[in-house]
């Protein structure tokens, strides 16, 4: 597996790896209005988010070079040392198989050595149990609560994890 930068066709990958919206609301919240969303959604959305250079979509690919995994990378602060993941997501018929705990891995080197990263962070819905499970196992540690989101006409709180080099 490799780890390259988003390119548009893998929208298309992305948006089949929800079946539900409860399982959309999983990945990104609130930050698409509409479900379902369309390829061309995500990539206005991380048009907008690149603009300052600070938004670092990423893709794992397999050996075929066919999208397995997605998370997105972005600087939290001004001096540019604390890198927050976001999005993460893996192909639903391959979960289960180390593949998000692999990409994590990925990620936290590119992190570390391209951008420079000191600390990383993630927000992960308590409800979240498989992907509270892959980030330990990456190595984040949980750290508090951070917000509430109302989805689906439920309350879910969102855990703050982190991870320091």
């Amino acid at each position: 597996m490799v780890l390259r930068e988003f390119i548009e066709t893998d929208a298309d990958y992305i948006i089949g790896w929800t079946g539900s919206e409860r399982e959309f609301r999983l990945w990104c919240a609130d930050r698409y209005e509409n479900y379902p969303v369309s390829p061309q959604d995500i990539i206005d959305n991380y048009a907008a988010c690149s603009e300052n250079g600070d938004f670092f979509p990423m893709t794992a690919v397999d050996e075929s070079n066919v999208p397995v995994g997605h998370l997105i990378l972005r600087y939290t602060d001004a001096e540019r040392t604390v890198v927050r993941f976001g999005f993460v997501i893996v192909d639903s018929s391959r979960r289960g198989h180390g593949i998000g705990r692999e990409m994590l891995e990925m990620a936290k080197i590119y992190a570390k050595n391209v951008l420079h990263a000191k600390r990383l962070s993630l927000g992960v819905f308590a409800e979240n149990h498989a992907a509270k499970s892959c980030y330990k196992a990456a190595g984040f540690e949980m750290c508090g609560v951070s917000e509430s989101f109302s989805v689906l006409g439920e309350t879910w709180k969102c855990v703050e994890m982190e991870l320091l080099f």
